[in-house]
């Protein structure tokens, strides 16, 4: 029988997840883990301020695995990996470090939009290497495909290159994984920003109750250019049907609220209503099953350290090739 290819993919523990994440990643995780060997890697090593506030970095670690749970991954099926718990892949970025040029890394787009959130404060030394440390993530279970959302494809470019540079010079260790994106390549936030954030407060998260999800629709933006609700006002680029489309399974209704928003015959009330409907309908099961789950931490933890354990194995082979393909193996050759 063919073993499955693998995917890793993962997620910067930030604090709990949000919409955002679910659009651009977790629903495609869910159908993926069926037809795949998955590893799913919250990447802690990887958070921009961990010095300042470690002790929140280890909470949203659980809040991260909680979502997880809560919208159907299933630890029995794939690996929920905590990546500081596994040192190899520490020394699998040094090793690949030097075969990732500073240029390459500064023309990164997402690492150039991440400094400039920095401003003038003082950037640290893992700043830049926690780019080579998602590629050596990549790489270390050697996987064949990595679900992105739509501007992380540079990155997987990024790692491609990697794999060929290492490959080439010393022996054929890494597949060159594919970027794979999802449904929704990203998802604006609640204020009309290109991206859902949370350090952008704009964001609908996975665990917000009724009451605040529908607080955060109406504050949603709409049309700017419709100033009442008899004006024409426009479906494209509307936030609200962005949301609307992706998330409200009633497709006749939404085809209704486009016809009449566009002829000036529905408010942005109800339109806002009914996307609250609807997104409370979607979150309800999320909402209930991460409860149970919170209630049972025990199962959370395990679910962690079993995960954590398949991927430490899995990654001391892959190092073991890379030992050799390096030919690093310096005392085995004196042995008498």
């Amino acid at each position: 029988m063919e073993a499955k290819k693998r995917i890793l993919t993962g997620i910067r523990p930030t604090g709990p997840l949000h919409l955002g994440h679910y659009a651009g990643a977790l629903e495609n995780w869910v159908g993926l883990q069926t037809r795949y060997d998955c590893c799913f890697l919250i990447a802690d090593y990887q958070v921009s301020d961990y010095a300042d506030d470690i002790a929140r970095v280890r909470e949203a670690v659980w809040e991260v695995a909680l979502d997880w749970l809560a919208v159907g991954l299933d630890p029995d099926r794939s690996s929920f990996v905590i990546e500081s718990l596994i040192p190899e892949h520490a020394e699998l970025t040094l090793w690949l470090s030097w075969f990732l040029p500073l240029g390459m890394l500064e023309r990164n787009p997402t690492l150039k939009a991440e400094m400039e959130e920095f401003g003038r404060r003082s950037v640290p030394v893992a700043f830049f290497t926690y780019p080579v440390m998602q590629v050596a993530n990549i790489l270390m279970p050697r996987a064949h495909l990595v679900p992105v959302g739509e501007d992380q494809l540079p990155h997987i470019e990024l790692t491609r290159e990697v794999a060929r540079r290492f490959n080439r010079q010393f022996k054929e260790v890494f597949p060159e994984p594919e970027g794979l994106v999802g449904r929704v390549p990203r998802l604006v936030g609640i204020d009309g920003q290109a991206k859902m954030s949370k350090s952008l407060n704009n964001a609908i998260y996975l665990k917000d109750p009724p009451a605040v999800v529908n607080e955060k629709v109406r504050s949603m933006y709409t049309d700017p250019t419709r100033l009442r609700a008899s004006d024409p006002g426009h479906v494209e680029g509307n936030p609200v049907f962005l949301y609307h489309d992706v998330f409200n399974p009633n497709r006749e209704e939404v085809a209704d609220l486009k016809e009449r928003y566009r002829r000036g015959s529905v408010g942005d009330v109800e339109v806002k209503q009914k996307l609250a409907t609807a997104l409370n309908a979607f979150l309800d099961p999320i909402r209930e099953r991460r409860a149970r789950f919170a209630a049972k931490m025990g199962l959370v933890r395990d679910a962690l350290a079993a995960g954590t354990d398949r991927a430490r194995k899995a990654a001391q082979a892959t190092m073991a090739l890379v030992h050799e393909a390096l030919d690093l193996r310096y005392l085995e050759k004196f042995r008498g």
